[in-house]
């Protein structure tokens, strides 16, 4: 059997998106309560009963969690233009050595705006 693992993380961080008119409103610093899902797939162990232990995906996240929670994103290496899309890019750079079956990460910026990544580079 095979099956997909969920875990979410929040974190809080301020950012510019520098490439964009000086008039738009997201040019500014402004912040956000960010919202990640980090999902990992494969077969189900039978004699435990699970893709994976939770912990494994804690493990992965806490040290990027420490980059980028309260932090201005545009200060962390590798996000200097910090969109979602690009931040779920990053994300998953940082992940895939660490978490076999890796399969997708979606990061919300607000409760109606997020991105969905698969890798896809």
């Amino acid at each position: 059997m095979q099956a997909c693992l969920t875990k979410i993380f929040t974190f809080e961080a301020a950012q510019t998106i520098p490439h964009l008119d000086p008039s738009h409103k997201c040019r500014k610093m402004h912040g956000h309560s960010f919202k990640i899902e980090i999902s990992i797939e494969g077969k189900v162990d039978p004699l435990i009963g699970w893709v994976d232990d939770h912990a494994n995906i804690t493990k992965a996240m806490t040290p990027l969690l420490a980059l980028v929670d309260h932090a201005y994103l545009n200060e962390v290496p590798g996000l200097e233009n910090p969109t979602i899309e690009n931040m779920c890019a990053w994300f998953w750079e940082k992940l895939t050595p660490h978490l076999p079956g890796l399969r997708e990460i979606v990061l919300h910026e607000t409760p109606t705006a997020r991105c969905s990544y698969r890798g896809f580079l």
